[in-house]
């Protein structure tokens, strides 16, 4: 409907002007748009596409002349540096050239250009800018889409620096102009949009039976039949003949004319009709989209997916397809290597068991029409509700970093809503305040041969869940919507009658010294209740259960009974993972040597749903490397973890340290618990490739329940355990702002750190040189205060931290500069002479509050400790909690602040000043902890059942505000070297 001063209605209900304008990322949108196209004009309606696709992709459908193509490229969708590769900065950086720079005159253009055609309606899938033209045209405009740009984008922003945040913001502002979003099945959040109508699957019809297509390509019924289809791009692969079972058939889209294919490979031409081939065939192996999901679906074709590295639709399509018995997942190597055969007859075992609509292109259609003459067109009615938790998510895909995979809350409840079930969520085994029932019930599943449960729930509900896993592989009926993918490989994971090695790391809450670590303060860190678990069982190669995929890779190479590693971890549902992983043993060896940290961290770098396993598999390098340990047999890793990931609490600390525990436990190693960290450390820094200090292993490792572990960071000498005096508490509260060390923000702030620390010893040793100079004593204005000896050891100064706050402001701080460019730096003081960090000429970094921060922090952390000790009284409680305070401030002067962390420390303090004269119970502080930019926060308090429902009254007031109920990190455990390890067998039932 165009709206003109006099709100009058141009278009008669029988013929309208539809404006429909199309993404330039890929054919997928194209091809959609069609089907709603093909039913507007047969509703007797003009429409004019605006898309950057070749004409034939709708002249081949549509023959009309109600039907009017210009060809302009409004956004560029994601560029892809290969067919299973995003290049987030080159993405973000062709959207600005194309949209953002531009911009003034699109909007010109398009408002003129919509009024010549006398547009009446504007439709979207799923262009930003058209919105925003369309309102400034006077003229209503609605979205046809499963994603948004807003949403996809906000990952890209984590890789490109937040100085592209606007583009994020600018194309969510365009989206909110548009009047409702149709929305599609297997959508992600889209929090730009006021409301919403969901509809059926958009799907191009079929041409021809699969009777017909098989007859015209040669193709006898019997033969097995497979379609590549990666969108063109498979061109370069090699394609070999034995990638196929015998007697199947796959026919190839997208290849070169000049490209030689083996026998068994068909060449499809380029105009194909894709939808024919696909229902023609017995499955298809491609990359997850829409349209090809959308199609494998509605055919009941099996779908052999790769994932794609950093495109946030994929987990939602991927849910989708895997609940509807329709997915089967490869691995990204195996692809390449030519291992498909295990997939593909694991793909034709499926039974597809879509029954939903597939007339989704009629039924958007006819709200279009309906939308346009005025008619009104109900909308979700939860819309608002859901709108507020996409909001949520975009917050965390905004606080994001590069590398890490998408979370999806566990109450982002799409499945649930549409499917019956629960989406982007794992079982996770609840802690059974019975204990003595769980060990009556577990003992009679395991003999426990070595090691002590110490009387830990989440250990015996850890033995009693692998108890179970026999008899889910054993198990097949129902199997695909009962148990998830992870339950059933775990199922086929170990020789129940061999011996198997269970390990145990607990997470860690930090109370204070958080990123000062790297800098050698003194740290106090409490382990916390959740932790992981961790099961190993070696096996000779030639007993050792093979996954197929895995048996195939070793026959292709003429191996026989070589020695495999191969991990289940749980949780995969949650995060845009793979929930398995496995690779030769042999793999980690350069000839007779170790392979070089630098090679593992490309190995596991190159799969983004597979780079987890460098947590666990990165143990078994570093122990290799640095302890020359052998490993001759295969191993079987099962990872559950408790502790929950990206909220600041050590989740790949607890992760590193179980499994070399584990690890060492099942190999003999003796290992003290400091030592076991320090190896932990190089995992992380040197092969997954996060700049972290050592407090979370050495917490995890180290830690004692209900004790805070004091260790000076030069480089990790714990001085003692703290008692936790019985009258106050600690809680961790989660932002929902999802938090990783490996974070660019971290990263930054460390190299600043360093920076400035390097600048100091410059200064320092620029002052000697000029005393010497000058001869016997030097200049006596410079040395007043100080001697030549302070200033020796400022010049060599190891860590920050041994600086004293004092001589900090007396001697150094007004002379940092609050930022520098990198290359600025680098021309001066050729390197800040951190080894795990490297400077980026082209970033301007902040040098005075990373380098003040480790500074005070030293000293605040020492005033803290001391403080635990004193006489009990409110004072002490607040002089506690104001160190907190100071702590969070400092480290949001530092750019490591969230809009989540700095809620809850308000809601603390808000608790804190309006407490009642009457309470003997209050909170008295609170703190953003461990790495920053979002994650946990620690809150101090007096040990009452008062304060406890005042930490429950915050959470709930959090919700309120932000629609996110945190989660509460209540209570304490052991630390890996004080759990020790359990040896266990099954118990045979006679």
């Amino acid at each position: 409907m165009r709206i003109d001063d006099n709100e009058g209605v141009s278009a008669s209900s029988k013929h309208l002007v539809f404006a429909y304008y199309v993404t330039g990322h890929g054919f997928g949108h194209a091809t959609r748009v069609v089907e709603v196209v093909r039913h507007l004009i047969a509703a007797g309606h003009d429409v004019h596409v605006v898309t950057g696709a070749p004409d034939f992709v709708f002249t081949s459908e549509i023959q009309s002349p109600r039907l009017k193509i210009r060809k302009v490229l409004l956004d560029c969708g994601a560029v892809q540096a290969d067919a299973l590769t995003v290049d987030r900065l080159a993405s973000l950086e062709k959207y600005v050239e194309t949209a953002v720079v531009p911009r003034a005159e699109i909007l010109k253009t398009e408002v003129e250009w919509l009024h010549s055609i006398k547009a009446d309606f504007v439709v979207s899938d799923v262009v930003p800018v058209a919105c925003r033209a369309a309102a400034d045209a006077g003229i209503r405009s609605v979205c046809v889409t499963n994603f948004s740009w807003d949403f996809i984008y906000a990952e890209y922003v984590m890789a490109a620096g937040y100085h592209h945040r606007s583009i994020v913001w600018q194309i969510a502002e365009d989206y909110s102009h548009c009047e409702f979003l149709i929305r599609l099945p297997g959508y992600c959040p889209m929090p730009a949009f006021r409301d919403v109508i969901d509809v059926p699957l958009v799907v191009r019809r079929l041409h021809k039976s699969r009777k017909e297509v098989r007859k015209e390509l040669g193709i006898a019924g019997d033969v097995n039949v497979v379609i590549l289809n990666f969108g063109g791009q498979p061109s370069g692969w090699n394609l070999k003949e034995a990638s196929l079972p015998t007697g199947w058939l796959c026919l190839v889209c997208g290849a070169s004319e000049t490209q030689e294919l083996p026998p068994n490979f068909v060449k499809l031409a380029k105009d194909a009709y894709t939808p024919d081939i696909i229902a023609a065939s017995d499955c298809m192996l491609g990359k997850i989209g829409y349209g090809t999901v959308s199609e494998a679906l509605s055919y009941k074709i099996p779908f052999v997916f790769v994932r794609r590295d950093y495109f946030n639709e994929e987990p939602f399509l991927r849910n989708m397809l895997e609940f509807y018995q329709c997915g089967v997942e490869m691995i990204r190597r195996d692809l390449l290597m030519g291992q498909w055969k295990p997939y593909l007859e694991r793909a034709v075992s499926l039974k597809p068991c879509y029954e939903g609509g597939i007339n989704g292109g009629e039924v958007a259609a006819h709200i279009l029409q309906e939308t346009a003459i005025g008619r009104h067109c109900a909308s979700d009615k939860f819309s608002g509700a859901r709108r507020l938790r996409d909001a949520i998510i975009l917050g965390y895909q905004l606080q994001r970093v590069p590398g890490r995979d998408i979370a999806i809350p566990e109450w982002y409840s799409r499945a649930e809503n549409e499917l019956g079930q629960s989406a982007g969520s794992s079982p996770t085994f609840q802690v059974n305040e019975n204990n003595s029932l769980v060990e009556s019930s577990c003992s009679d599943d395991f003999d426990i041969l070595q090691g002590d449960v110490q009387g830990l729930s989440d250990t015996w509900t850890f033995l009693k869940s692998l108890a179970k896993l026999d008899a889910i592989h054993d198990s097949e009926k129902g199997m695909e919507k009962k148990t998830m993918r992870e339950r059933k490989a775990a199922g086929g994971l170990f020789n129940w009658e061999d011996e198997i090695f269970v390990a145990r790391a607990p997470g860690r809450l930090d109370v204070m010294g958080g990123i000062a670590d790297y800098s050698g303060s003194l740290v106090l860190q409490m382990p916390i209740r959740e932790a992981c678990h961790v099961a190993l069982q070696r096996n000779h190669p030639g007993k050792h259960r093979l996954w197929k995929h895995a048996q195939a890779r070793q026959q292709a190479k003429g191996q026989v009974a070589t020695p495999v590693l191969q991990i289940v971890s749980y949780g995969s549902e949650i995060s845009n993972r793979a929930p398995t992983f496995d690779m030769d043993l042999s793999d980690f060896m350069d000839g007779d040597k170790p392979i070089s940290y630098e090679k593992a961290r490309k190995f596991f770098a190159q799969d983004p749903a597979q780079k987890w396993a460098a947590y666990v598999a990165g143990t078994i390098l570093v122990l290799m490397t640095e302890l020359g340990v052998r490993f001759e047999d295969s191993l079987s890793f099962l990872v559950s973890s408790a502790v929950p990931e990206g909220k600041g609490v050590s989740s790949s600390a607890a992760v590193e340290v179980a499994s070399m525990s584990a690890v060492a436990a099942a190999h003999g190693l003796s290992i003290n618990p400091r030592d076991l960290a320090i190896l932990c450390q190089k995992v992380e820094n040197h092969i997954v490739g996060a700049p972290c200090g050592v407090m979370d292993q050495m917490t995890s490792s180290c830690g004692e329940a209900n004790k805070l572990l004091a260790m000076i960071c030069q480089p990790a000498e714990v001085i003692g355990l703290v008692e936790i005096p019985n009258h106050v508490r600690f809680w961790g509260i989660d932002s929902g702002i999802r938090h990783s060390v490996g974070g660019a923000d971290y990263g930054s702030v460390r190299v600043g750190a360093y920076m400035g620390r390097k600048m100091i010893k410059s200064m320092a040793s620029s002052i000697l040189s000029q005393s010497v100079s000058n001869g016997n004593g030097g200049n006596p204005e410079e040395l007043e205060d100080e001697g030549i000896e302070l200033l020796e050891t400022e010049a060599s100064l190891d860590y920050l931290c041994n600086l004293s706050p004092h001589r900090y402001e007396a001697r150094y701080a007004d002379k940092l500069p609050d930022f520098m460019l990198g290359q600025t730096f680098i021309d001066e003081y050729s390197d800040h002479d951190d080894p795990v960090t490297v400077i980026d000429q082209k970033r301007s970094y902040s040098v005075k509050a990373p380098a003040r921060h480790p500074i005070y922090e030293n000293f605040r952390v020492k005033t803290f400790k001391a403080l635990l000790t004193s006489a009990t009284s409110d004072e002490q409680l607040t002089a506690l909690g104001g160190l907190l305070y100071q702590c969070h401030y400092s480290y949001s002067a530092c750019g490591l602040g969230s809009d989540g962390t700095n809620r809850l420390v308000q809601l603390v303090q808000g608790m804190q000043h309006n407490k009642s004269t009457t309470d003997d119970g209050t909170l008295y502080g609170a703190k953003i902890t461990g790495g920053g930019s979002g994650g946990t926060v620690c809150v101090i308090g007096r040990n009452s059942l008062r304060s406890s429902q005042q930490i429950l009254e915050i959470q709930q007031r959090y919700k309120a505000a932000t629609g996110y109920l945190p989660l509460i990190f209540e209570g304490s455990s052991p630390g890996a070297g004080k759990f020790g390890y359990l040896r266990i067998r099954r118990r045979i039932s006679l």
